[in-house]
């Protein structure tokens, strides 16, 4: 099989998943206890208020048969047309909404990747090499003990540490570099000089740290068991004895073959931290993407809801895809050309 037909194959795979996720995504929704017109009502004592509810259900198609909602549905979705807000913010574009939100929990969900990946890959490759030492064991230990902490958590703490940072080790974080809150929007939208980046980025380490606290602890620990499992490998042997240099053993051949595991990891733990955490977002003031999600689905809003599922799924289908291609970067051994 060519690549070209890999590659075709997957894609027609991708569609039959998104079409799949938003069937059932539209069932859960429509079928379950979710009540929009009532959500849009409110509490109300009118004699009237029986009428005006049939009224709302019949102008947002309620009341139309299952199987014609969902014709409806999924032809806007896979058109693109995701629809207005109901009740979070009546008649207003999704697409705007999502425009609005998205950029903090895109921000947040980069930081969060990028904190994972530079401290716990490192941190596990480097117990790997040391293995059975009390280098290797305070490095397991301290990513079990990272990994084991709840996020909820491990944000009331750091908000408490940072806030009298000033107390215990006579600098206080608000003032440390550029004057910043802890809490709070990160204001990227307003970065364009070095301070205001600074700023930004300064604002949004403690919440990602929190969120990458767990792909932390799973990257270390994969990574030492890839990096063990690859230095008693045949090859590395038959490299050293052959007299290549111990660094070019390390980077060529050892962690290479080391990533190779990590892949899946590293790109589903990407999904889910883009996709943002509820719980930090709300403790740190940030109010993203995974938050408004939380609020459309609890309050009814459906087209907002069922949108915003709709942009999850996609994504997590894009990165499946990556996965794949990223298999072949980085093992030459793994083609397409297989059947």
């Amino acid at each position: 099989m060519s690549r070209l037909a890999y590659l075709a194959k997957r894609l027609a795979m991708s569609v039959f998943v998104l079409w799949f996720g938003t069937s059932m995504t539209f069932l859960i929704i429509r079928v379950g206890p979710i009540n929009p017109a009532a959500a849009i009502m409110g509490i109300t004592g009118d004699p009237q208020s029986k009428q005006k509810y049939r009224q709302i259900r019949r102008e947002l198609g309620l009341t139309q048969p299952l199987h014609e909602q969902y014709i409806e549905f999924m032809a806007d979705l896979f058109t693109l047309q995701l629809g207005r807000s109901w009740v979070l913010f009546p008649g207003r574009s999704t697409v705007d909404l999502i425009a609005l939100y998205a950029p903090r929990t895109l921000w947040l969900g980069f930081w969060s990747v990028t904190v994972a990946l530079v401290i716990g890959i490192p941190l596990g490759f480097y117990a790997g090499l040391r293995s059975n030492t009390r280098r290797d064991y305070l490095a397991s230990f301290g990513g079990i003990v990272w990994r084991a902490m709840p996020n909820f958590w491990l944000a009331i703490v750091l908000i408490g540490l940072l806030s009298q940072s000033k107390q215990l080790v006579g600098v206080s974080w608000e003032r440390l570099v550029v004057t910043t809150n802890i809490i709070g929007p990160p204001g990227i939208a307003s970065v364009g000089t070095v301070d205001a980046l600074v700023a930004a980025m300064k604002k949004i380490l403690p919440p990602a740290l929190v969120l990458g606290s767990a792909s932390m602890g799973n990257e270390l620990r994969i990574g030492r068991t890839a990096v063990v499992e690859t230095v008693s490998d045949a090859y590395v042997d038959t490299a050293k004895m052959k007299g290549v240099p111990s660094r070019v053993v390390v980077w060529k051949h050892v962690f290479r073959n080391a990533l190779i595991p990590l892949i899946p990891v590293i790109t589903s733990e990407a999904f889910l931290l883009i996709g943002g955490s509820v719980l930090v977002e709300v403790i740190f003031g940030i109010n993203g993407i995974g938050y408004l999600f939380y609020r459309a689905t609890v309050q009814g809003d459906i087209p907002l809801a069922t949108s915003l599922m709709f942009v999850f799924i996609a994504v997590l289908v894009g990165v499946n895809i990556l996965q794949d291609i990223a298999y072949t970067v980085v093992d030459p051994r793994v083609g397409y050309d297989a059947e």
